[in-house]
């Protein structure tokens, strides 16, 4: 996935609003952009850290600059804009690089399921005798020494999106939970208990119940993003 046009660099002067962001150009220019990421972002967000973002050709927006990525000082990437996380996973589906998912003919995105009137962000089909796979991605950036946590924050909608994939079990049909993770510096992921005990009590409910987990390492630079390896996921 190349970056067209290509991204420009800044400086972040702070995170607000969820939304927001005000970073500065290298020839001092001051410019708010939108940040598309609704999660705490601890350690992604430190004033200091160098912002590379995408700018958009639509005049209708209010905030043309788009944050994609950050640069830490001590050599990390982190891709900021979530959306990228579901582009990632199909892109890694299509190629074949998870293959215990591999072989199906049809991936459809964002389609009605479950009784707490959820989306599925990938559903799998037409895999001869293989039942339909229905797939949650989350996009992991939550980094301490080396491990990835899921999530940074409390998540009600995580802890749904668990119950919805539990009963796609019961039924009889596969389910998956998909972390893309995009912090270079994160060699394994486990569902973040210390944050959400609830989210990750689920999680191992989950996995007795026939729940898939897989973690998907992201090769980043400021030019493209690609799919790379699996990485290790501890459920508990």
């Amino acid at each position: 996935m190349q970056f067209q046009p290509p991204l420009e660099s800044a400086t972040l002067i702070r995170r607000y609003k969820r939304f927001l962001a005000d970073v500065q150009t290298a020839d001092g220019e001051l410019l708010t952009i939108h940040c598309p990421n609704t999660g705490a972002m601890t350690g992604c967000a430190e004033p200091g850290y160098t912002v590379w973002y995408s700018t958009s050709t639509n005049a209708k927006r209010k905030y043309p600059h788009t944050w994609e990525l950050a640069y830490t000082p001590n050599q990390n990437w982190i891709v900021i804009n979530t959306q990228r996380a579901n582009q990632l996973a199909q892109e890694a589906l299509g190629d074949g690089k998870i293959k215990a998912l591999a072989g199906y003919l049809n991936c459809q995105r964002e389609v009605k399921y479950g009784s707490e009137n959820s989306r599925i962000d990938l559903l799998l089909s037409g895999h001869g005798e293989q039942p339909d796979c229905y797939i949650e991605v989350k996009s992991v950036t939550l980094e301490t020494d080396g491990q990835g946590y899921f999530p940074d924050a409390v998540t009600l909608r995580g802890q749904k999106h668990l119950r919805e994939l539990i009963a796609m079990r019961e039924l009889g049909l596969r389910a998956a939970l998909l972390f893309v993770v995009g912090h270079s510096g994160i060699q394994s992921v486990k569902p973040a208990a210390h944050i959400d005990p609830q989210y990750a009590e689920l999680c191992i409910l989950a996995k007795q119940k026939g729940v898939e987990f897989y973690a998907l390492g992201i090769e980043v630079s400021a030019s493209d993003l690609t799919a790379g390896l699996l990485l290790p996921v501890d459920v508990g």
